[in-house]
């Protein structure tokens, strides 16, 4: 990217030399859906659709999935001894180790049983499968099995443990691929206030063909797989979810309708440990609240702190271009690993408007294939690659987000800050409006742009020679106009390959002394009418803002120590702005609304001042 310095003021210190620069919704009350087939497959090629998110708890959950009571008295029981079972009505068929539920009612069941537990039900049948103290383990299929039936509830009974389990292998009973301990063809909701253990050491947790729901329970879902693995959505309002996946631990794809395959959750506890991605939806993800502590792939450190093969698509695609919905197949030969270990990810948009959030990914912790909206909650972030990513727009109105390493902070085509806490620190840039192809540190891209620096700057720049001839072509755009941002960056702080725009907010940044960086870098226009910009950095590359509504001064102070405060004063002695950079810097750019193009102002890079007039 090109990067150029106005100059607007040669001053000189003791110090040194200071220059002034310049629809998806499902209807409310469905409890059924049609039954796809099994993709299995790494990738959904589905364009992504508009997005409805008005849904609330109402459009997501019928009365009926909350509903955890029953009347014991009107149930059937099955009682569950070790091989075989006895049941108190003849709409339980018992053949040997397999019991096989046949019509509507209410279940109540008990014991443990080496075998499996079937609904093969008409497929118009509510059925309620209370678990009051359940141990089902099949050596070769499902212990739990959802054949036909319109939709099943699973109840915890209060105060009762259960577990569900597969013994390490799969063999075909029908023509299902049945490849998870528990296996739905139907719609599934849990509830209730028991917990439940779900172990699957060859395959899939919880497998739902169809809406798997969430109401209530504490769960425990240890699976060679995904840990949940639904086709048209998962829906959480409240459950305490801890899950330990050897691939995804919540999947929902549907290759087929690119309206299903959504994740909506608004409440519950998400604990996940998982190798591949954590939360991984093939349509949007949707979250109004819950608590979410996710470990990805290992963790940050296992990171390749840059765009690896997988880098985009749903399952694994590529880049496209920054196109919303990605997919167009963008790869790098820099890894042959292809497994996605994303935090948060959807292949559609994402909104998130509350919750507490720990995410630790060796890739990028909230990735969307188009748009992410982020209106409140509590970030915690570490990433091996970019903390916050969006293919097209990524909008911040609210909410504090903490990112402690990644490799850009926050990236996409479009950012839009409105608001909220942001603090980053980021190997390379902080922020990156990524439109087109980002040549950051490439010889023959911007580092080989120039002929030497503007003549009469003074410092350790030759004069004269001009700049290069290569200028950006790119639509990427940064636009901050409110929040409080700090960036630490080892790349360029805000870097829009097009335009960047501040308005408003409160936004610091910290960049190296070394390399190709840059406080600000923008291809098009950088343009404050508002708010206050503090940047400190490298001097080499350095670039002012183009244009301005307020006061603007940009100084070049050679070579500061971090650590090192930063004063500036008006005419009347008045501290108008005060900072103490943490890295080393060699400029320093100031704006704030106090500040008055033309009016005279004194800086102090620690014992040194300086008086200069305003831009």
């Amino acid at each position: 990217m090109r990067k150029i310095i106005s100059i607007l003021l040669i001053l000189t210190l003791a110090i040194g030399t200071l220059v002034g620069c310049g629809n998806y919704s499902k209807p409310n009350g469905s409890e059924s859906g049609e039954g796809t087939t099994d993709n299995g497959g790494e990738n959904s090629n589905a364009d992504p659709v508009d997005v409805d998110f008005s849904q609330t708890d109402a459009d997501m959950f019928t009365e009926r999935d909350k509903k955890a009571e029953y009347d014991a008295s009107k149930a059937v029981t099955i009682q569950l001894n070790g091989t075989s079972a006895t049941a108190s009505s003849d709409s339980v068929q018992i053949n040997g180790s397999t019991v096989i539920i046949k019509e509507e009612a209410t279940y109540v069941i008990s014991g443990a049983l080496n075998g499996m537990l079937v609904v093969d039900a008409p497929d118009t049948a509510k059925l309620q499968l209370v678990l009051n103290g359940v141990d089902i383990t099949s050596e070769t299929s499902a212990a739990l099995y959802i054949l036909e039936a319109d939709k099943a509830f699973v109840t915890l009974a209060d105060g009762t443990t259960n577990v569900l389990s597969n013994s390490g292998s799969f063999t075909a009973i029908d023509e299902n691929n049945i490849d998870g301990a528990v296996y739905s063809k139907q719609d599934l909701t849990f509830n209730g206030t028991g917990s439940l253990t779900v172990t699957s050491p060859a395959g899939h947790g919880i497998v739902c063909k169809d809406d798997l729901v969430f109401t209530g329970g504490t769960y425990t879902v240890n699976s060679a797989s995904h840990g949940l693995d639904a086709n048209d959505s998962v829906r959480i309002a409240e459950a305490a979810l801890t899950i330990d996946a050897g691939k995804d631990a919540i999947h929902c794809e549907n290759s087929e309708d690119a309206a299903k395959g959504f994740i909506y959750i608004s409440g519950g506890t998400i604990k996940a440990e998982a190798e591949g991605d954590g939360i991984a939806a093939s349509a949007y993800l949707h979250i109004e609240g819950g608590n979410f502590d996710l470990l990805v792939g290992g963790g940050a450190e296992n990171g390749s702190k840059a765009s690896s093969g997988n880098y985009g698509g749903f399952m694994g695609g590529g880049h496209g271009g920054m196109l919303p919905g990605g997919n167009q197949g963008f790869t790098t030969t820099t890894t042959t690993d292809s497994v996605s270990m994303k935090g948060l990810k959807a292949a559609n948009s994402i909104l998130i408007s509350d919750g507490t959030f720990k995410i630790d990914s060796a890739d990028d912790s909230i990735h969307s294939d188009v748009s992410l909206t982020i209106n409140g909650g509590t970030f915690t972030i570490a990433s091996g690659d970019d903390a916050v990513h969006a293919e097209d727009t990524l909008t911040v109105t609210a909410g504090k987000i903490d990112i402690s390493e990644s490799y850009e902070g926050l990236e996409a085509l479009h950012i839009d800050v409105q608001g909220g806490d942001i603090k980053l620190v980021a190997s390379d840039d902080g922020l990156n409006a990524a439109g087109g192809t980002d040549q950051s540190g490439t010889t023959g891209g911007r580092d080989g742009m120039f002929g030497g620096g503007p003549g009469g700057m003074g410092g350790d720049r030759p004069g004269g020679g001009g700049f290069g001839g290569m200028s950006g072509n790119s639509n990427g755009s940064i636009k901050i106009s409110g929040g409080n941002l700090y960036i630490n960056s080892s790349g360029d702080g805000l870097d829009a390959n097009g335009t960047l725009e501040i308005s408003g907010g409160y936004t610091v940044v910290v960049g190296p002394t070394q390399g190709d960086t840059a406080t600000l870098d923008y291809d098009t226009s950088g343009i404050i009418t508002g708010g206050t910009f503090i940047g400190t950095g490298a001097y080499g590359m350095a670039q002012t803002f183009s244009d301005s509504k307020q006061g603007v001064v940009a100084v070049s102070v050679s070579n500061q120590m971090a650590g090192t405060q930063i004063t500036l004063k008006d005419k009347n002695g008045n501290t108008v702005l005060e900072h103490t950079p943490e890295l080393n810097f060699a400029v320093v750019i100031l704006s704030s609304p106090d500040m008055t193009k033309g009016e005279t102002y004194t800086i102090t890079v620690g014992t040194q001042s300086g008086e200069f007039e305003a831009s």
